[in-house]
């Protein structure tokens, strides 16, 4: 018999749960490491696991067997097949399961489970639809560095290649270039060994924790130009979204908030808030499933 709900948030950054009991009654919140699928799946199952019992912590219930709790993630890298395969095999016990892409919790956090459009900015990045028949797509979301438009990672990478230029003498140094360039910890006299150093372990992680700093230097000429060269990214995937502008858009995810001052005014005009984040649409996603299997 389930008792408790847990929808999962996770991706290449942390991992975000919340706890309901069956009829649908929210508890507590958790959190933990990282979860994308692209990390390794047991390392995804142990941050889910470590954010599930925060969460029952949190709210001073303790945690029964894990066949007594349904549980709807929402993760990164669940395009890939095989690893969402793989990731389901590893259930550790629990009594239902529902896998989707962060993407689309995202989008049923968003708008309530009801038809309209995300663009999700965090690490990495996404679009997704529901449109008015049902039918769903998804623009976007190809993964670093390849794709992941406007995201943290896609920031920290124009904004390494920026320092690498200025250490090069091709363009002039200013307070941004010499933040970034402390952030990679290159303090010493030899800064070029040691950009290289951290190029060499960088993971999308990495470069999407220079996004801060990106946004705290807006002032800055080239900070500003790859800002707004993100907002029109996210104009551009929105678009193919939804070409007529018709549904709801919410921008989600930690970089969502961050980015609307450099968005085309159009778009921005008719963004609305999410109602709810991705763990809640995980969560409503779960509890459907079990509603639909009576």
């Amino acid at each position: 018999m389930i008792d408790f709900l847990i929808g999962v948030d996770g991706g290449g950054t942390g991992t975000r749960v919340r706890l309901a009991r069956r009829d649908g009654a929210e508890l507590a919140q958790g959190s933990g490491g990282p979860s994308g699928l692209g990390l390794g799946i047991a390392p995804a199952w142990s941050s889910v696991r470590q954010a599930a019992s925060q969460a029952f912590a949190a709210a001073g219930v303790e945690q029964p067997p894990l066949e007594h709790i349904a549980i709807g993630l929402g993760l990164a890298g669940v395009h890939n097949k095989q690893w969402a395969a793989e990731f389901v095999a590893a259930n550790p016990g629990y009594g239902a399961i529902r896998l989707e892409t962060d993407a689309f919790t995202t989008l049923m956090g968003a708008h309530g489970g009801a038809a309209g459009a995300i663009v999700a900015i965090g690490t990495g990045s996404v679009g997704e639809v529901l449109r008015e028949d049902g039918s769903r797509h998804e623009v976007g979301g190809w993964g670093f560095p390849a794709g992941d438009e406007a995201s943290g990672g896609w920031i920290g990478l124009r904004a390494i290649g920026h320092i690498e230029q200025v250490l090069d003498g091709r363009r002039e140094r200013s307070a941004f270039a010499d933040a970034l360039i402390e952030a990679c910890g290159a303090i010493g006299s030899n800064k070029r060994d040691a950009i290289q150093a951290w190029l060499g372990k960088a993971s999308q992680t990495a470069y999407a924790s220079l996004a801060p700093l990106v946004l705290h230097h807006a002032g800055n000429p080239v900070a500003r130009a790859i800002l707004l060269d993100a907002g029109q990214e996210v104009a551009t995937i929105a678009h193919a979204l939804d070409p007529d502008g018709k549904l709801p858009l919410a921008l989600c995810g930690g970089l969502g908030a961050a980015l609307r001052d450099f968005l085309p005014a159009g778009l921005l005009a008719r963004t609305t808030p999410p109602r709810g984040d991705s763990a809640a649409g995980a969560l409503q996603m779960i509890a459907l499933q079990l509603k639909d299997s009576k």
